[in-house]
């Protein structure tokens, strides 16, 4: 059994999930290689099963990224039609049409008239990751956010604007993991963005926002009922509307003023899993990967 595993070459030396899903599987009995997404001459068809993991540099060449994708087909996970989907922000609205709970979210592309905002919004691309081109801002730094919103559009994207849900900084977001439609684990998340500004990027080959390196933003965590269910309908809303069940899935969260759970973001493309904060995920993934790669042999 032939397993590629989709990286980049710019990974911090620090993160070692990707070689921990390796050895995984290679247990199992696969045989196993890292690649970047992007290495020229790679047949990626020759694999029973390629899995996204950490091509964390997709949203700066987003249709090329997306090209890949559907050049490799069936065997790729997530699946390309999903990964195209969920690359841009703007699924957040179909969700929202489908009656998920979402976080307000106002769209803002090229040409659009800037909004007049009020109170503490977050603006951001809608294709972007690692918090990049992504700020905070309270009324006193509006002017910060509509120059944000002018800087996103003169890059070609669409601009997001959000009310900063004060949930992040006294309870954190909810992560929950999902593993072929089950439960894996649940992460807690602390705030990522300081307020008034546009959260700095450190300067290596990732270019993410500096805290998204800190080793304590994320740990294990606990979901309430309620998460639980968000996290499982939205996931299952997915599986309806592509007719594939995702490999993986996070489904990030945070308590709305009403105390119930808003969806902040799924990550469906290359999520970040945590395996080393839950005892057992790894395994969970493995499994699955095997089981996706087996149905290419049979």
């Amino acid at each position: 059994m032939q397993i590629a595993i989709a990286t980049i070459s710019a990974i911090p030396p620090s993160f070692d999930d990707d070689h921990r899903l390796a050895e995984a599987l290679r247990l199992r009995g696969a045989d196993v290689i890292r690649l970047p997404w992007d290495q020229p001459g790679v047949d990626w068809r020759a694999f029973d099963a390629v899995v996204i993991r950490s091509t964390w540099d997709y949203s700066a060449r987003r249709e090329e990224f997306v090209a890949w994708a559907d050049a490799i087909g069936d065997r790729l996970h997530n699946a390309p039609d999903l990964v195209r989907w969920n690359s841009d922000k703007r699924y957040l609205q179909d969700l929202a049409d489908d009656g998920v709970p979402v976080v307000p979210t106002l769209y803002v592309a090229p040409g659009d008239p800037l909004p007049v905002l009020r109170d503490e919004v977050v603006v951001k691309p809608t294709v972007s990751a690692g918090a990049r081109d992504t700020g905070r801002f309270s009324p006193p730094t509006h002017d910060l956010a509509r120059g944000l919103v002018e800087r996103i559009h003169a890059s070609g994207r669409t601009a997001m604007i959000q009310p900063y849900q004060r949930a992040v900084d006294t309870r954190g977001e909810t992560a929950v993991v999902l593993v072929d439609n089950e439960v894996s684990h649940v992460l807690r998340k602390r705030a990522v963005l300081r307020a008034d500004e546009i959260a700095p990027l450190r300067a290596d080959g990732l270019g993410a926002a500096e805290a998204m390196y800190d080793p304590d933003l994320v740990t294990a965590g606990a979901a309430t009922d309620a998460e639980l269910r968000l996290a499982a309908r939205i996931v299952e809303a997915v599986a309806d509307r592509f007719r594939y069940v995702p490999l993986y899935a996070r489904v990030d969260m945070v308590a709305g003023d009403d105390g119930a759970p808003l969806l902040m973001e799924l990550e469906a493309v290359e999520p970040n899993l945590y395996l080393d904060a839950a005892p057992g995920s790894v395994d969970r993934v493995a499994d699955a990967v095997i089981s996706r790669a087996a149905l290419h042999r049979a």
